[in-house]
């Protein structure tokens, strides 16, 4: 791979003519990346595939290429990216329908087919592709499908967002439908088997354990989860799984947002932490059944019953001290009145203060405040949100350290001056250099001790504010990562980008 050309493909600054010439020059690697480039004009990307055929691919699914550019004999691949689409020509499906098992697999994902090649990729004698067909196909085709012999076409029906709820109960329940003939694991053998974990897989992948006694038994189990993982599978079918003996599919019922309430005291005593923690983290939880999960024995049970948006605030700063949360706000401070903030805000509890002062949204006054509080923690939260004046900045840093160092290097208005400062702590804040290497703001004399820093030179490399000639240099640099940052900065000069390229 030259990295200096994939990092020069990746330059938001190259002008067209350089843009042409790393076309006539470009390997697999380059045409990559070239190809991901949103500024890609039409006549550069038929140029690209006639540089280099595997480009056609990636450019056709990011939209470069139309049906005109495609010959679907000679580049099938692209041809089914744009049926992807929705841009391929009809005519395209009846010839790729006779192609290899691979691509007939990707033909059977593709929307607006033509009937008369659904109906032949529904009755292919490679199962893989009627599985595919089932999992994506319309209402139209899919109680047909849910009739198959065989569960793996049955489950991706389950799984098939499309199919009628009347089909998805019917998958769940097996009422109605033709007994199942054949599964995965009995795939294995024409009789009866158990399925060894190590053994071969003819069809997908099997559930270590999984077995098959004439029953389909773990094939049923499978059809059930993903029609209980389907959104619009109707919760009756599924609500008497909350007895089943596999935690499963009592954790995939948990986690439905449409469980009624005598389901969710039935979950919320399971036996199993985890599908209690997937209950716990339900919105469908009352406000008073969210606070069983919330005392529960087991730590992970009540961290989930923290993610949940309808925590009772009491209960959260219960929770605070009790679990370790996560340095993002939590659904139910996210969703917190102002009245709310403002009582966050004022807890005598440093820990709901932090969650609070994740938020980006907060009132002057309220966020003021925290940027004052005398818990590091707390201000480090608060220390990226926009709006705090540069003299706060400082005064944080002056009382907190480097505690905060790097949290106030990622506030979107910390000024030059101020990340020049935080640059030049001796020792160096790591992390307050990667936060300044990728700022905005950051000046050339900022950039410059981030470029000491092994994990930040990279990153820093990029920076458009680094001055020109020393871009420039560091395209020689021994890190290769640095080298090719360098090529993708738009502050290279175009003679210097020039000279990367191949003399024509």
């Amino acid at each position: 791979m030259n990295v200096l050309l994939c990092g020069l493909a990746e330059n938001p600054a190259l002008p067209a003519e350089l843009m042409d010439r790393l076309i006539a020059v470009a390997d697999t690697d380059v045409a990559d990346v070239l190809a991901r480039r949103a500024d890609l004009t039409h006549d550069q990307a038929v140029a690209l595939v006639a540089r280099v055929e595997e480009s056609a691919l990636p450019l056709a699914c990011g939209g470069h290429l139309t049906a005109a550019d495609i010959d679907p004999v000679t580049r099938p691949d692209a041809a089914l990216a744009l049926l992807d689409r929705g841009a391929g020509a009809p005519w395209w499906a009846r010839l790729l329908v006779t192609g290899p098992v691979a691509r007939r697999e990707r033909l059977a994902a593709c929307p607006d087919l033509p009937s008369d090649v659904v109906e032949a990729l529904a009755t292919d004698p490679e199962l893989g592709v009627v599985a595919e067909l089932a999992l994506w196909t319309t209402s139209r085709w899919t109680a047909g499908l849910a009739a198959h012999p065989h569960a793996e076409v049955r489950r991706a029906v389950a799984a098939n967002e499309a199919a009628p709820a009347a089909v998805l109960a019917a998958l769940v329940t097996g009422d109605g439908l033709p007994p199942l003939r054949r599964c995965p694991a009995c795939d294995r053998g024409e009789g009866p088997s158990v399925h060894d974990p190590r053994g071969p897989r003819p069809h997908g992948v099997l559930s270590p354990g999984a077995s098959c006694d004439g029953s389909h038994e773990s094939a049923v189990h499978d059809i059930r989860l993903a029609a209980l993982r389907n959104p619009a599978t109707p919760v009756h079918a599924v609500a008497a799984l909350a007895d089943h003996p596999s935690r499963l599919l009592r954790q995939a019922l948990a986690a439905r947002p449409d469980l009624p309430a005598d389901v969710c005291r039935r979950l919320v005593a399971d036996p199993v932490a985890g599908v209690r923690a997937e209950l716990a983290a339900n919105a469908v939880l009352d406000d008073a059944l969210v606070r069983v999960p919330a005392a529960d024995r087991d730590p992970a049970v009540r961290r989930a019953a923290a993610y949940n948006p309808r925590v009772p605030l009491d209960v959260l700063d219960r929770l605070a001290d009790t679990v370790r949360l996560p340095a993002e706000p939590l659904p139910r401070i996210a969703a917190a009145s102002p009245a709310e903030v403002g009582e966050l805000a004022r807890s005598g509890n440093p820990a709901v203060r932090m969650l609070v002062a994740q938020r980006r949204d907060l009132p002057a006054d309220v966020r003021d405040a925290l940027a004052a509080d005398p818990d590091a923690k707390v201000v480090a939260s608060v220390a990226a949100h926009p709006g705090l004046a540069e003299a706060r900045l400082r005064a944080m840093v002056r009382r907190h350290g480097d505690r905060v160092a790097a949290a106030v290097a990622a506030n979107p208005d910390a000024s030059p001056a101020l990340l020049e400062d935080l640059a030049g702590r001796r020792p160096p804040v790591r992390k307050a250099l990667r936060e300044i290497a990728r700022h905005r703001h950051a000046t050339a004399a900022a950039l410059l001790p981030c470029l000491e820093d092994a994990r930040t030179r990279p990153v820093a490399a990029a920076h458009p504010a680094l001055p020109p000639p020393l871009v420039a240099a560091l395209l020689t640099d021994a890190d290769r990562q640095t080298a090719s940052s360098a090529a993708a900065n738009p502050s290279l000069p175009p003679s210097a980008m020039s000279r990367l390229l191949p003399r024509r």
